[in-house]
């Protein structure tokens, strides 16, 4: 027969003291407190597995945190399971490893929820991005993310967002901004494929972003920037609308952009520290340059004077043209620009990217300027040669004629002067 082990009682266990070793104070059913040296008071229960017989232990928790009570309670669940045939042990095991797995599934949907949705992955790639883009390339993806894609996408989970879904934003672009339509589906592309390495979306689940309203738009935009060159009169008209334009310093970066043929998303963020007035000089750093190499752009009498009267809105500032009241960035946006020739009557005749074409066409075929110098001022590189040829000092005496001649010219257009007739190629 079995000896009796009489239960504790509470004040033995609050009581017991730790000695030189690890000892039990047994309360019967195979439960016991075992006083370690380091005055530890543990919970333990021995037991036999069901399966196999043979003798095990289960901790079942510290006094003071578990009471006396609260073991006997826990004593009997071990028993409940002994009964149904089921190991302490193992089944403790296992509820473990489910609660391990739950905590890692949910801790997976929590970083999905905030860093797997469109907003995030599209930031995470633009940052990464961003050390490598030039100026006008940075500036025209994140007016892509901010004004189209982040608006109707952000909050999408990228881990289920469709090409359906990024067809019908890329279409609605499509509509009214082709090109930015275009630029937008290869952004779409890429930053899907970032969320794939980044673990937010499934290996190979990429977007299909082909359809014929898309490619129709495009087809039909690509390549073609109105510009006013056909007739005398087409210039003439772009020239007065400039001067008319009411808001001054919409009308000065206009002016800027016509005198100096110069991209308008660097007209826009000229600064001042790049502008030479004394020199007549306007020095635009590589980073902004979407050649990547340096652009020195001869400044013809005109447009020096107009940048001396920007001084009174803007001398001490960083940028010669500050934004629009409710404008987002830190200097007039060169979409801006475009509107202003579009409420001026110029819609799908000049854009603000026209005034290259034009400078490009009225300067070869009324001034006779050489091609080289014309390309060179627009900062193109020619087919099989080297850019170095547009550095700070490429042609640069000879543009600065021509810089002048071009202002002149239009002084000349403006005043309905006597003009010849622009001569066009036969052929």
């Amino acid at each position: 027969m079995a000896k009796r082990i009489p239960p504790l009682t509470p004040s033995q266990v609050q009581n017991a003291k730790p000695q030189a070793a690890p000892y039990k104070l047994r309360d019967g059913g195979g439960l016991y407190l075992l006083v370690t040296p380091d005055g530890a008071k543990l919970w333990r229960m021995d037991y036999r597995r069901p399966v196999t017989g043979k003798q095990n232990t289960i901790g079942l928790g510290a006094f003071p945190v578990v009471k006396l009570a609260e073991a006997r309670d826990k004593r009997e669940a071990v028993r409940k399971q002994l009964d149904a045939g089921i190991d302490p042990s193992e089944q403790r095991k296992a509820d473990d490893a489910a609660k391990l797995a739950q905590a890692q599934a949910q801790a997976v949907a929590d970083r999905q929820a905030t860093e797997g949705t469109f907003r995030a992955v599209a930031e995470s790639w633009a940052a990464m991005k961003r050390k490598t883009w030039a100026d006008e390339t940075r500036r025209k993806a994140e007016l892509v993310l901010r004004d189209y894609l982040l608006p109707a996408l952000g909050d999408a989970d990228m881990a289920t967002l469709s090409s359906k879904d990024a067809l019908t934003v890329l279409e609605a672009m499509a509509e009214t901004a082709p090109n930015l339509a275009r630029k937008a589906r290869g952004y779409l592309a890429r930053i899907a494929h970032h969320a794939m390495k980044q673990g937010f979306r499934e290996d190979g689940r990429v977007l299909v972003l082909e359809s014929e309203a898309i490619k129709d738009a495009i087809k039909a935009a690509k390549g073609h920037i109105p510009a006013a060159t056909a007739t005398l009169a087409d210039v003439r008209a772009v020239v007065l609308a400039v001067d008319a334009y009411a808001i001054l310093v919409t009308r000065a970066a206009l002016a800027i952009a016509m005198l100096t043929a110069q991209r308008p998303g660097n007209v826009v963020a000229m600064e001042w520290a790049e502008v030479d007035l004394d020199a007549a000089e306007w020095n635009i750093p590589a980073g902004k340059m979407k050649t990547g190499h340096a652009h020195t752009v001869p400044l013809a009498a005109q447009a020096v004077a107009l940048l001396r009267d920007m001084l009174a809105y803007t001398d001490g500032k960083q940028y010669v043209f500050p934004p629009l009241a409710r404008q987002r960035t830190e200097h007039l946006h060169r979409d801006t620009l475009s509107k202003a020739l579009r409420d001026s009557g110029l819609r799908d005749k000049h854009a603000a990217h026209g005034f290259r074409a034009m400078f490009r066409t009225v300067a070869r075929e009324r001034l006779g300027i050489a091609e080289d110098v014309l390309e060179a001022q627009l900062a193109h590189a020619k087919k099989g040669e080297v850019q170095a040829a547009y550095d700070r000092t490429g042609f640069i005496e000879e543009r600065r004629a021509v810089a002048q001649r071009w202002a002149d010219y239009l002084d000349n257009l403006r005043a309905g002067a006597n003009v010849i007739p622009m001569a066009r190629k036969a052929g």
